[in-house]
Protein backbone atom coordinates (compact mmCIF):
# COMPACT_ATOMS: atom_id res chain seq x y z
CA UNK A 1 0.00 0.00 0.00
CA UNK A 2 2.60 2.74 0.57
CA UNK A 3 4.04 1.99 -2.80
CA UNK A 4 0.53 2.71 -3.98
CA UNK A 5 0.55 5.80 -2.34
CA UNK A 6 3.91 7.15 -2.81
CA UNK A 7 3.34 6.35 -7.07
CA UNK A 8 0.02 7.97 -6.62
CA UNK A 9 2.10 11.08 -4.99
CA UNK A 10 4.60 11.32 -7.66
CA UNK A 11 2.17 10.93 -10.47
CA UNK A 12 0.35 13.88 -9.15
CA UNK A 13 3.30 15.93 -8.44
CA UNK A 14 4.29 15.39 -12.37
CA UNK A 15 0.95 15.83 -13.38
CA UNK A 16 0.78 19.27 -11.65
CA UNK A 17 4.28 20.29 -12.53
CA UNK A 18 3.20 19.07 -16.20
CA UNK A 19 0.74 21.72 -15.95
CA UNK A 20 2.59 24.48 -14.76
CA UNK A 21 5.20 23.81 -17.13
CA UNK A 22 2.10 24.28 -19.89
CA UNK A 23 2.37 27.69 -20.34
CA UNK A 24 5.41 30.50 -20.20
CA UNK A 25 5.36 34.44 -18.86
CA UNK A 26 7.13 36.73 -20.95
CA UNK A 27 9.11 39.83 -19.36
CA UNK A 28 5.64 41.80 -19.75
CA UNK A 29 3.66 39.37 -17.76
CA UNK A 30 1.53 37.76 -20.20
CA UNK A 31 1.67 34.27 -20.87
CA UNK A 32 3.11 32.78 -23.78
CA UNK A 33 1.88 29.69 -24.53
CA UNK A 34 3.56 26.90 -26.43
CA UNK A 35 2.27 26.19 -29.64
CA UNK A 36 1.89 22.33 -28.64
CA UNK A 37 -0.41 23.51 -25.97
CA UNK A 38 -3.33 23.28 -28.42
CA UNK A 39 -2.59 19.59 -29.14
CA UNK A 40 -3.67 17.03 -26.93
CA UNK A 41 -0.85 14.96 -25.01
CA UNK A 42 -0.50 11.09 -24.33
CA UNK A 43 2.29 11.40 -22.05
CA UNK A 44 3.41 8.28 -19.70
CA UNK A 45 1.71 10.85 -16.28
CA UNK A 46 -1.41 10.73 -18.46
CA UNK A 47 -1.50 7.19 -19.45
CA UNK A 48 -0.52 6.37 -15.89
CA UNK A 49 -3.02 7.86 -14.39
CA UNK A 50 -5.88 6.65 -16.35
CA UNK A 51 -7.72 9.94 -17.55
CA UNK A 52 -9.45 8.21 -20.35
CA UNK A 53 -10.49 5.24 -17.98
CA UNK A 54 -13.36 3.84 -17.13
CA UNK A 55 -12.76 3.10 -14.11
CA UNK A 56 -13.14 -0.57 -11.93
CA UNK A 57 -16.93 -1.77 -12.22
CA UNK A 58 -19.77 -2.91 -14.30
CA UNK A 59 -19.84 0.22 -16.12
CA UNK A 60 -18.13 -0.36 -19.70
CA UNK A 61 -19.75 2.14 -22.55
CA UNK A 62 -22.03 4.35 -21.63
CA UNK A 63 -24.43 5.77 -23.96
CA UNK A 64 -24.97 9.68 -23.93
CA UNK A 65 -27.92 11.26 -25.53
CA UNK A 66 -27.50 14.66 -26.84
CA UNK A 67 -28.44 17.33 -25.71
CA UNK A 68 -28.55 15.88 -22.10
CA UNK A 69 -31.76 14.73 -20.66
CA UNK A 70 -33.15 17.24 -18.41
CA UNK A 71 -35.62 14.92 -16.70
CA UNK A 72 -33.06 12.77 -15.91
CA UNK A 73 -31.07 15.64 -14.75
CA UNK A 74 -34.06 17.16 -12.94
CA UNK A 75 -33.79 13.27 -10.70
CA UNK A 76 -30.25 13.64 -10.21
CA UNK A 77 -30.53 16.83 -8.92
CA UNK A 78 -32.65 15.81 -6.41
CA UNK A 79 -30.37 13.02 -5.84
CA UNK A 80 -27.74 15.47 -5.58
CA UNK A 81 -29.47 17.49 -3.22
CA UNK A 82 -30.51 14.84 -0.68
CA UNK A 83 -27.25 12.79 -1.38
CA UNK A 84 -24.27 15.02 -2.57
CA UNK A 85 -24.33 18.98 -1.50
CA UNK A 86 -23.20 17.90 1.96
CA UNK A 87 -19.85 17.02 0.85
CA UNK A 88 -19.78 18.80 -3.20
CA UNK A 89 -20.31 22.17 -4.27
CA UNK A 90 -21.39 22.74 -8.17
CA UNK A 91 -18.54 24.79 -8.72
CA UNK A 92 -14.49 24.05 -8.69
CA UNK A 93 -14.20 24.90 -5.12
CA UNK A 94 -13.74 22.25 -2.97
CA UNK A 95 -15.78 21.76 -0.13
CA UNK A 96 -15.34 17.89 1.79
CA UNK A 97 -15.16 16.08 -1.81
CA UNK A 98 -14.06 18.20 -4.79
CA UNK A 99 -16.17 20.75 -7.03
CA UNK A 100 -18.37 19.24 -9.56
CA UNK A 101 -17.51 21.67 -12.72
CA UNK A 102 -16.08 20.33 -15.38
CA UNK A 103 -15.95 16.97 -13.85
CA UNK A 104 -17.87 15.45 -17.38
CA UNK A 105 -14.90 16.99 -18.92
CA UNK A 106 -12.18 15.22 -16.79
CA UNK A 107 -13.91 11.97 -16.32
CA UNK A 108 -15.48 9.59 -18.71
CA UNK A 109 -19.09 8.51 -18.19
CA UNK A 110 -18.16 5.28 -17.25
CA UNK A 111 -15.87 6.05 -14.90
CA UNK A 112 -18.32 9.10 -13.27
CA UNK A 113 -20.77 5.44 -13.08
CA UNK A 114 -18.48 3.56 -11.62
CA UNK A 115 -17.65 5.47 -9.22
CA UNK A 116 -20.50 6.43 -7.76
CA UNK A 117 -21.94 3.07 -7.90
CA UNK A 118 -18.50 0.90 -6.75
CA UNK A 119 -16.86 3.87 -4.57
CA UNK A 120 -15.44 1.18 -2.13
CA UNK A 121 -13.37 -0.60 -4.97
CA UNK A 122 -12.14 2.11 -7.22
CA UNK A 123 -10.77 4.00 -4.05
CA UNK A 124 -9.04 0.22 -3.31
CA UNK A 125 -8.12 -0.35 -7.30
CA UNK A 126 -8.63 2.74 -9.42
CA UNK A 127 -5.44 4.94 -9.12
CA UNK A 128 -7.55 7.92 -10.37
CA UNK A 129 -10.32 7.54 -7.37
CA UNK A 130 -7.02 7.04 -5.02
CA UNK A 131 -5.39 10.12 -6.66
CA UNK A 132 -8.61 12.28 -5.30
CA UNK A 133 -8.36 10.99 -2.54
CA UNK A 134 -4.99 12.12 -1.92
CA UNK A 135 -6.44 15.36 -2.72
CA UNK A 136 -9.29 15.57 -0.56
CA UNK A 137 -7.73 13.11 2.18
CA UNK A 138 -11.35 11.96 3.01
CA UNK A 139 -13.01 8.46 1.42
CA UNK A 140 -16.16 9.02 -0.18
CA UNK A 141 -18.71 7.04 1.71
CA UNK A 142 -21.21 4.66 -0.40
CA UNK A 143 -24.29 6.20 -1.59
CA UNK A 144 -26.01 3.36 -2.41
CA UNK A 145 -27.06 5.36 -5.92
CA UNK A 146 -29.36 2.63 -7.76
CA UNK A 147 -27.33 2.51 -11.24
CA UNK A 148 -30.56 4.81 -12.65
CA UNK A 149 -29.80 7.20 -9.79
CA UNK A 150 -26.17 6.95 -10.94
CA UNK A 151 -27.16 7.57 -14.47
CA UNK A 152 -29.50 10.66 -13.47
CA UNK A 153 -26.57 12.32 -11.26
CA UNK A 154 -24.19 11.88 -14.73
CA UNK A 155 -26.88 13.72 -16.72
CA UNK A 156 -26.96 16.48 -14.03
CA UNK A 157 -23.36 16.74 -13.81
CA UNK A 158 -23.44 17.24 -17.77
CA UNK A 159 -25.97 19.92 -17.84
CA UNK A 160 -23.91 21.30 -14.75
CA UNK A 161 -21.11 21.74 -17.16
CA UNK A 162 -23.35 23.25 -19.75
CA UNK A 163 -23.19 20.11 -21.91
CA UNK A 164 -25.16 20.81 -25.38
Amino acid sequence: MKHVTYYTLVAVISLMTAQCNSSQQNPAGSAVTDSNAQKPKTDTVVVLLGVNSRGVGRFKNVQLSHPPDLAMAAKGKAVFQSKCFACHKLTSETLVGPGWLGVTDRRTPEWIMNWVTNTKVMLDKDLVAQTERVVCLIRMPNQDLTDEQARNVLEFMRTNDGDK
